[in-house]
């Protein structure tokens, strides 16, 4: 299964529209699909291999990993399971003609099974897992440097069920933790799906946050710009720190805090704290300060 193009296997360009997509699936589909090869395993096999490329390329997420992954990676990265998790086949042949999921209905009932996919018969069915759930945690910056334990609320076959989840040191947006079964309930009586909580920062009023690292915004005069000077920083951890500018200091000059941003969710290690260098400009100056500058000036500065 490693290394397939998914793109070839549709007969489309990498560059190609989600409606592009859909319509050379469904050529394929309507020349493949079992109801019309009347056993051809040959073409069983292709309609497996044209519907597992267009699981993939029709899927936003799915798509995205596959183009940055390329194919072997993609393969690594996503089971059959994965692949078709959240994969609606009934609709699709639906819309294009077919019966359904069953792929065959009346015409002869064909079925055929790879993996644990929608395409097998009823033992297979049976191990079908639910569909996955996202829930969206709001997490504060300092929750994520240090890590948290919330409660969250979540409605499973028709009841409501409260969880305890333990958030991780490092947890940034981006960052998803799975929680096993508690997901959508089967439509075949298989296993649930799973809850992946995924976190969404609230907004701090001092550090904006650039993956791992931390972005802090801090003023300093013309004069300390020009001459250097040496000022103290606030960290997420509620330390202090004394970082030195160093003279000729440009406007927008980031200075770099090694280790003090936010841990790594997986595996040691801290990000970085970069401080952003605004310098004032004054949109006045006194009788003193403009002969000082005129004085500046003529000094070729």
């Amino acid at each position: 299964m490693s290394g397939k193009d998914y793109y070839t296997i549709l007969g489309v360009k990498k560059e190609a529209s989600a409606e592009e997509i859909k319509k050379a699936y469904r050529k394929l589909a309507l020349k493949f699909h079992p109801d019309k090869t009347k056993g051809d395993k040959a073409k069983e096999e292709k309609f497996k291999e044209i519907s597992e490329a267009y699981a993939v390329l029709s899927d936003k997420e799915k798509r995205q990993q596959y183009d940055t992954y390329g194919a072997a990676g993609f393969q690594q990265r996503f089971s059959q399971e994965d692949i078709f998790r959240n994969f609606d086949f009934s609709d699709i042949l639906r819309e294009f003609g077919f019966g359904g999921g069953s792929f065959g209905g009346k015409r002869g009932g064909v079925r055929f099974s790879f993996g644990g996919t929608p395409f097998g018969g009823a033992e297979a069915q049976a191990q079908i897992k639910g569909g996955d759930l996202v829930y969206e945690m709001h997490l504060s910056l300092e929750e994520v440097s240090c890590g948290a334990q919330k409660t969250i609320a979540i409605q499973q076959g028709g009841a409501s069920e409260k969880l305890t989840v333990k958030i991780p040191k490092g947890m940034v947006p981006g960052s998803k933790l799975r929680i096993s079964g508690k997901g959508q309930a089967s439509p075949y009586g298989g296993p649930a799906g799973d809850l992946f909580v995924s976190a969404k920062l609230i907004d701090h009023p001092l550090f904006k946050v650039k993956g791992q690292d931390l972005v802090l915004s801090r003023e300093i005069k013309l004069s300390e710009a020009l001459l250097g000077t040496r000022i103290t920083i606030p960290t997420i951890q509620g330390k202090e720190m004394n970082l030195k500018i160093p003279p000729g200091t440009r406007d927008k000059t980031k200075l770099r805090l090694a280790g003090h941003g936010l841990p790594h969710m997986h595996g040691a290690g801290m990000g970085d704290l970069l401080v952003e260098i605004q310098i004032q400009i004054p949109s006045t100056l006194t009788d003193a300060q403009r002969q000082l500058v005129v004085q500046l000036a003529a000094t070729g500065l």
